[in-house]
This record gives structure tokens, sequence and C-alpha cells, in this order.
């Protein structure tokens, strides 16, 4: 079991910038990999940016260039970084985390919202 809990929403003009905060908390099991996902109003939940154990990060082509995704070295915590936001960037956030060797659907966090005006 983990504790998933997100923060850092908020709004934001075109081309201004938030930073997110995710921390994983209560986990017996060392975490494998966190991520952040946003969804928008009657549209698919997707993934923006991920980041594993080692550092390895995965981004959606939709903010490369714009968005950096990062960790605490404990592993407990992850950041996104947004710069340039647009207002096609308007969304419900959601923070996942996966622990080592654990189930592959996750642990979400209850979201945070991001929204961008013109």
């Amino acid at each position: 079991q983990v504790q998933v809990v997100e923060s850092g929403g908020g709004l934001a003009q075109a081309g201004g910038s938030l930073r997110l905060s995710c921390t994983a908390s209560g986990n017996r099991l060392p975490i494998g990999s966190m991520g952040w996902y946003r969804q928008a109003p009657e549209k698919q939940r997707e993934l923006v940016a991920s980041i594993n154990l080692r550092g390895d990060t995965n981004y959606a082509d939709f903010v490369k260039g714009r968005f950096t995704i990062s960790r605490n070295r404990a592993g407990s915590a992850v950041y996104l970084q947004m710069n340039s936001l647009e207002p096609e960037d308007t969304a419900l956030y959601y923070c996942n985390v996966r622990l080592y060797r654990g189930s592959t659907e996750g642990t979400w966090g209850q979201g945070t919202q991001v929204t961008v005006s013109s």
C-alpha cells in the first residue's frame, strides 16, 4: 500500500510556468516508477511524463521541450516543471506510483487542477 498526494496546480497565463509535486508514503516496498498523467473533460487520461528508479524519463510528444520531470534522491517524490504553458494544457493532473515488482496499474493520487488562460 502507498499513499499518493499531488500539489502545485493552479491558474497560469499562456507562456507561464507551474511546478507540480507528488509525494508517496506508507509503502513497504521500494518505488519502481512514478509518473504524471492528465485528463481533460470528456477525454481519456493520457501520459504526460514518467521516471523510473534509475532516473530514466519518458515524455509525451506534446510536452517535449516544455516540461521536465524529476525526482528526489530517495525516489519518494516526483516533480513536474511546466514551462511555456498553453491553454491546451488545461486538465486535471494525476500522479501514479508503481511499486517495485508491484501491480502494473499502480496507485493514483486525487489529482490537481491546472488551468491555463490565454
